[in-house]
């Protein structure tokens, strides 16, 4: 049967779901469509989403550079850095 957001998501995790406008947002990366075209990148995404485990799993991509920079891309998109000491006009 089908399966929703709200059968894996529960009210706690509510506050790290990512709204669909943001989510587009990594559509349309030119930055984060660079990096997918590494078949490393490509292959470890597989593997997280073929996995039983995948926590685990994350937990060891978080010590691979090249994850790492996959990772923080996505949160640059979704998340931007607050613009720190900047005066307005």
């Amino acid at each position: 049967s089908a399966w929703s957001v709200s059968d894996i998501l529960t009210e706690d995790d509510e506050q790290d779901r990512v709204p669909l406008q943001k989510l587009e947002l990594l559509g349309e990366s030119e930055e984060l469509r660079g990096l997918l075209q590494n078949p490393h990148l490509r292959q470890l995404l597989l593997t997280i989403d073929q996995a039983e485990e995948k926590s685990s799993l994350m937990r060891k991509y978080m010590q691979e550079p090249l994850f790492v920079e996959f990772a923080d891309c996505c949160l640059r998109i979704v998340e931007p850095p607050e613009k720190e000491n900047i005066l307005p006009e």
